[in-house]
C-alpha cells in the first residue's frame, strides 16, 4: 500500500515542528566530576567543565594560578587526605585520580566511581600524551568536541609565538628552587622541555631525569653549563634572600652575566593550560626578531 504523499505546505510546516521540538530539548547535563590532580583539574576548567571539587585549592592558586578555579569549586582538603565527608556531600558522579594517588582508591570508591588517569608516565614522548590525557578527560566529560578545539587553540598559539623568537637562541636551563642549595632541573619527559622544543629552543640539561622530567641536583651541578638560567616560581620562603649570600649561586656563569630569568608560577606537572603559559612565559622573558634578534 503507497502512503498518500503530503502537501508540501504540510510537509514544510510538520518539518518545522519536529526541529523546534528537537532544538528545545535540554543539552545532556555534563557529569559532576571531583579531582585531587591539579593537573587534571587545570585541563577540566580548560575544557569548559567546572569539577565540583578539587584538592588544595589554595596551593592550586599558588602552583598553577592559571585557569583560574571558578568560585563554585569546592577545596576537598589534602591531595593525600581528601576529606570523604566533603566529597560525599558533593555527591560527584565521578573521582578522577592519577597513579599518584592510586592507593587512595579504595577509600573513594564508596562515594562515587573512581577512574585513574595517566600522566608523565616517563616512557611515552610527553606531548602526545598530553593530548592524549585531554582527549580523555573530554570523553569522561561528555565534551570530546571541546579537546579538539583545545588541543588546535594551542597548537596555533604555540606556533605563532615559535614564528616570533629569533632562529637562534641561548640554550636554556630551566630550574626550580627546593631550598636554598637544591633546584629541580627540567629534561627529557618534562612539560618545561616538550614546550621548548615545540618553540625551537635547546634545553641545555642532557642529563637523565625521573619519570616526571627533572632531576633534583644541588647548586654545583649547574657549574659549567653555558645557558641562560629559567628560575621558575614560586619560590620556598626565605630563597631569595638567601641566594644573595649564596657563594655557590653568585658564582654560577649565568648569574654573574645577569642571564637569570624569574618566570611565573607555571605548574610543572601540568596539561596544555599550563604549556601554553608557559610558552607566552618564555616568550615574554626572551627576545624575540621584533627586538631585533637574528
Amino acid at each position: 500500500m503507497t502512503l498518500p504523499r503530503l502537501p508540501c505546505a504540510r510537509h514544510r510546516t510538520l518539518l518545522l515542528v519536529l526541529t523546534l521540538l528537537l532544538t528545545a530539548l535540554p543539552a545532556a547535563a555534563a557529569p559532576r566530576l571531583a579531582t585531587l590532580d591539579w593537573t587534571l583539574a587545570e585541563t577540566l576548567v580548560a575544557l569548559g567543565v567546572a569539577p565540583v571539587g578539587v584538592a588544595q585549592t589554595a596551593a592550586y592558586d599558588a602552583w598553577v594560578a592559571e585557569p583560574a578555579l571558578p568560585a563554585s569549586v569546592a577545596d576537598l582538603g589534602l591531595r593525600t587526605q581528601p576529606s570523604r565527608e566533603r566529597l560525599a556531600a558533593l555527591a560527584p558522579d565521578r573521582i578522577l585520580i592519577t597513579p599518584m594517588f592510586a592507593s587512595l582508591a579504595p577509600l573513594l570508591e564508596p562515594i562515587a566511581p573512581v577512574t585513574t588517569v595517566p600522566l608523565y608516565a616517563g616512557r611515552d614522548a610527553t606531548w602526545p600524551a598530553l593530548l592524549a590525557t585531554t582527549r580523555r578527560l573530554a570523553d569522561i566529560a561528555g565534551r570530546p568536541a571541546a579537546a579538539e578545539r583545545l588541543i588546535a587553540t594551542t597548537e596555533t598559539r604555540l606556533a605563532g609565538l615559535r614564528a616570533a623568537l629569533p632562529e637562534t637562541t641561548r640554550p636554556l636551563l630551566m630550574v626550580q628552587f627546593m631550598d636554598a642549595r637544591h633546584v629541580r632541573v627540567f629534561g627529557d619527559h618534562s612539560l618545561y622541555q616538550a614546550v621548548a622544543r615545540r618553540l625551537g629552543l635547546e634545553n641545555a640539561w642532557h642529563r637523565p631525569t625521573n619519570a616526571w622530567g627533572f632531576s633534583l641536583v644541588g647548586l654545583e651541578a649547574l657549574a659549567g653549563i653555558d645557558a641562560r638560567l629559567m628560575v621558575i616560581r614560586p619560590l620556598p620562603a626565605g630563597v631569595e634572600d638567601a641566594l644573595a649570600d649564596n657563594g655557590l649561586w653568585q658564582h654560577l656563569a649565568a648569574v654573574r652575566s645577569g642571564e637569570v630569568d624569574y618566570l611565573p608560577p607555571v605548574w610543572s606537572f601540568g596539561g596544555l593550560p599550563s604549556a601554553t603559559r608557559f610558552a607566552e612565559a618564555l616568550s615574554r622573558t626572551l627576545p624575540t626578531r621584533e627586538d631585533g634578534a637574528p
